[in-house]
């Protein structure tokens, strides 16, 4: 049987002095100096200091054989610490807890790594422990941030008239894009369901429906590769509103962004947040997310070197390529051999086919190609580049738009190597105006650039016919720092025009109604012009917790095979639960298990 706890281990002050207490807790650290036994003792609210002294033989006996990760109890008097033994870092520093009375709940083994932040344990022994693992304070930290952002983003959209919606987990199946996870029906042998990649289709019939402002936290699922970002399970902040444009979707989640991050970490955001397009973001930053906390914009010299002597840039802008360049400032000086690293990264990492340097030093304009090249030429291209003197120029060829996205991966790397990034801003950007399709090469076929209910830009409906891939659409993300933490746009609520666009994306009507025909038979009933957005929670609370990976913010994570270390899931089931499922296992999957 327990105590009780009078308080938590990270509340008593000075102000508690005198008072007999109760607190329960693990032992975090024990220190045996003979006559007396100190120890720190843990729980998630904080840390306070108490003393087993052996005037009380039998308690001082039973402290000896206590060890860390004890989950324990103790009675106790609330005394002042001695002036040289005060904690100046914790809360409960001035005071300590000298035990009446103790009561082990339960023995611990010794862990297989230390409980305190900044361990060097590898990854796959945290996740294999995460019990032991949640116990650390910055992991507590971000979960109970967590937490609270549930709270204030509730309370948001509450005060809004949002609508609080659950939609269903268990759907129909419809691939596009990443992959579904299914579910097999016991009841309807041999027919599935699909986990959701998104309530995207449920939160526009409930538009239709009527809930004209609708939000969610939930759950998705998607069966794809894994980075540090991304997970196979995830929540988002699902939002949808009614009779709006654009502008009411950014001026509502500029106001929720501002308030989680005064609220929750103290920072004023300014609004409204900055914009680009999607063309404007790749041919400054290249990316669609660029990081805007240091500056590095890309310049084109396409004219500049089109009639030069250097047959790479005459050849790519003769082809229609680019040849761009960012600058690194004070790095004029920058010896071979550092140079030649910064290549070797340039090729290896952005995926370039070489990179070319340009240095304005002591008032002298050199360049690794510079005997193709006129001294005016080169002179204009550090005009065009803003060097000055100093100044290193970077620049790289090739066709768009893959230069620009290889330019900017060479942005973030000049970035990171020459500790140019503000860590101390905050840099929220909208993108906006992405192509409502893209081509693939490789299937020779559209796809949508976000999800095929997108709506096209009002100028781009008639080119739907002929030139699909000069459509915009009205969709937009949110970034920050580099980061996409949201994305979303205004719907087609119109069924010819859905119907269009599944035929521009290889869905034929007869395909379209078998996959989407309860979302088109919807429209024929009055669909209401709509749009929303949603939020990456996880991504999210990553970066206000400074966390370097989303499995530092979620309680229980999948590993980077999508694997669950500690429960060891997925896992192989009984042949019993497969025959009730009318499900038989190919070989071929049994042997590569």
């Amino acid at each position: 049987m327990s105590w009780n706890r009078t308080h938590t281990c990270g509340e008593l002050t000075l102000n508690n002095r005198g008072e007999d207490v109760i607190l329960n807790g693990w032992i975090s650290t024990r220190r045996d100096l003979g006559g007396l036994i100190f120890i720190d003792l843990r729980d998630r609210y904080g840390i306070t200091q108490i003393v087993f002294d052996e005037t009380n033989k039998e308690l001082h006996s039973q402290a000896e054989q206590l060890r860390n990760e004890f989950a324990i109890g103790v009675k106790g008097k609330v005394l002042q610490r001695d002036k040289e033994t005060i904690n100046p870092e914790m809360k409960t520093g001035e005071v300590e807890v000298e035990v009446t009375e103790l009561r082990v709940y339960s023995k611990a083994e010794t862990p297989p790594f230390e409980i305190k932040d900044g361990i060097a344990t590898n990854e796959e022994t945290r996740l294999r422990y995460r019990y032991l693992d949640l116990r650390r304070n910055d992991i507590q930290k971000n979960l109970l941030l967590r937490s609270s952002l549930y709270h204030t983003i509730r309370t948001f959209y509450h005060d809004r008239f949002f609508a609080e919606v659950e939609t269903p987990v268990l759907m129909r199946s419809t691939p596009e894009g990443a992959r579904d996870y299914l579910v097999p029906s016991r009841v309807n042998a041999g027919k599935f369901f699909a986990l959701p990649q998104s309530p995207q289709t449920y939160k526009q019939l409930l538009m239709v429906s009527g809930f004209d402002r609708y939000f969610q936290i939930v759950k998705c699922f998607r069966d794809e590769d894994l980075r540090a970002d991304r997970q196979p399970e995830f929540t988002q902040v699902d939002v949808e509103m009614s009779f709006i444009d654009e502008e009411v979707i950014y001026s509502t989640h500029e106001e929720l962004m501002a308030l989680l991050w005064k609220k929750h970490l103290g920072i004023e955001i300014p609004t409204p947040f900055k914009r680009l397009t999607y063309k404007e973001a790749l041919e400054r930053y290249g990316s669609d997310k660029p990081d805007l906390r240091f500056g590095l914009q890309i310049n084109d010299l396409s004219d500049i070197v089109a009639d030069s002597d250097f047959k790479i840039f005459q050849s790519t802008v003769k082809n229609g390529g680019r040849v761009v360049s960012i600058t690194i400032p004070g790095q004029g000086a920058l010896g071979r051999g550092a140079l030649d690293r910064l290549t070797d990264k340039a090729i290896s990492q952005t995926g370039a086919g070489g990179m070319i340097f340009m240095k304005h030093y002591e008032g002298e304009i050199t360049c690794s190609v510079g005997k193709f090249l006129s001294d005016e030429t080169m002179k204009s291209m550090a005009e065009k580049s803003g060097a000055g003197d100093g100044d290193l120029v970077l620049i790289l060829a090739g066709p768009a738009p893959d230069v620009y996205e290889q330019m900017g991966a060479l942005r973030l790397i000049a970035g990171k190597d020459f500790d140019l990034i503000d860590e101390s801003k905050t840099e929220f950007l909208w993108v906006t105006d992405f192509p409502l399709f893209e081509w693939s090469r490789e299937d020779l076929r559209y796809y949508s650039l976000h999800h095929p209910f997108t709506a096209p830009n009002a100028n781009g409906v008639d080119l739907l016919d002929e030139s699909p891939e000069k459509v915009n659409a009205r969709a937009y993300d949110l970034v920050l720092n580099g980061s996409e933490i949201g994305g979303g746009s205004i719907r087609i609520h119109d069924t010819e025009l859905q119907q269009k666009v599944f035929g521009i994306l290889g869905i034929d009507k007869e395909e379209a109604q078998n996959k989407f025909g309860f979302l088109l038979d919807a429209f024929r009933y009055g669909a209401p012009p709509h749009g929303g957005i949603a939020l990456g929670l996880d991504r999210i609370v990553m970066l206000m917790a400074g966390a370097q990976s989303l499995r530092d913010v979620i309680a229980f994570p999948k590993n980077q095979k999508a694997q669950s270390l500690m429960d060891n899931s997925p896992d192989f089931v009984d042949e019993n639960q497969l025959k009730e499922l009318h499900i038989s296992l190919r070989k071929s999957a049994l042997s590569e298990s």
